[in-house]
């Protein structure tokens, strides 16, 4: 049986610990700047260009004309790319760490579906239209579907090429369903259709706050279980030696991922990709050690993401693409480009 791994970062593998720890910090300093940067367009950016001075002005101004634009539309959308991508990057580090498969992701294992099939029945037979509500039956469908995916995939003796080919038949046949019941509620087809593709465009000034403490909570586990996890890669057995505890760390990553994708898929829908590629770009600064990956991936996600939702907007004037179509778009390319350049070894 074969999986597709990377090769090993050259970058990583001889550098002395000095000059590791300043790339660290540069990397990190490079995505905080991004992050920086892509929070302002994303609030300048739009049907109504803003220059950066009015931008200012109707964030600190009421009286401003531009600050009903700004505060009403702009800036809990940028919030909420931030809070959501952070959600799923983190998310895609933890699961590639668990599985060792660098092409695992939340949205690739059927978890994205899963939370989408549940808050589309949510919606359609019981009328749950609120956030507030519909993150809960999210986190059920996500957990649900890490349940189902591992049962078919082999449960204890799942593999990565398991995980991957059970995800893909969940994602099919979760995503047919939702189709299905959005054909059948014709109420619920406009009320679905863009969230099904992913969007950014529905956040309101409540919704961060109703998503936070799922995040915080999710990034809280994915911290606290990052220094097992990286103890897990290197097989049970030296995991146990070490102190680490496989099961109850497996545990602790799948309620991390649960918690982390059904929150950002309940507020802006199934974004796929994101979770896949901002672990890769933030190996080359950290090395593939959890410790250090999560946290930055938390950092460079939000980046990968509002950049995606600005490109719609610009893009897709004088509408807008949706940010789950634009991530589609360019991960399609990038995802494949992966897996050719992965090595196949024998496990």
């Amino acid at each position: 049986m074969s999986v597709i791994t990377p090769p090993r970062s050259a970058l990583h593998a001889a550098s002395p610990p000095g000059r590791r720890r300043r790339v660290r910090a540069a990397g990190l300093a490079l995505g905080l700047l991004l992050l920086a940067a892509v929070a302002v367009l994303s609030l300048a950016v739009g049907a109504k260009p803003l220059p950066l001075a009015d931008v200012w002005h109707g964030l600190a101004d009421p009286a401003s004309p531009d600050y009903a634009v700004v505060h009403r539309m702009r800036l809990p959308r940028t919030l909420l790319g931030l809070t959501a991508g952070a959600a799923l990057g983190v998310a895609g580090a933890a699961m590639q760490a668990l599985t060792r498969n660098p092409l695992a992701d939340p949205g690739l294992l059927g978890i994205n579906a899963g939370a989408s099939a549940a808050v589309a029945t949510a919606t359609v037979a019981l009328g749950v239209t609120a956030l507030d509500h519909q993150v809960w039956y999210a986190l059920l469908g996500a957990a649900l579907a890490t349940v189902a995916g591992h049962a078919v995939a082999g449960g204890r003796h799942a593999t990565p090429t398991r995980l991957a080919l059970a995800g893909a038949a969940l994602n099919a046949a979760l995503y047919s369903y939702v189709s299905a019941v959005m054909l059948v509620d014709t109420t619920s087809l406009e009320r679905l259709r863009f969230w099904t593709v992913g969007s950014l465009a529905g956040a309101r000034t409540d919704t961060v706050p109703a998503l936070l403490p799922f995040v915080l909570a999710g990034l809280a586990l994915a911290l606290l279980v990052a220094r097992p996890l990286g103890a897990l890669a290197l097989g049970d057995d030296s995991a146990r030696a070490l102190g680490a505890h496989p099961g109850l760390v497996r545990a602790t990553v799948v309620a991390t991922v649960t918690l982390l994708c059904g929150a950002a898929t309940a507020a802006c829908g199934p974004i796929v990709f994101v979770g896949l590629l901002a672990p890769h770009l933030v190996r080359a600064f950290t090395g593939p050690h959890p410790r250090r990956l999560l946290p930055w991936c938390a950092v460079y996600a939000p980046v990968l993401l509002l950049t995606a939702d600005v490109a719609g907007r610009v893009l897709g004037r004088p509408g807008e693409l949706q940010v789950g179509l634009v991530t589609a778009v360019l991960g399609g390319p990038l995802f494949l480009h992966l897996a050719r350049r992965g090595r196949v070894v024998r496990s």
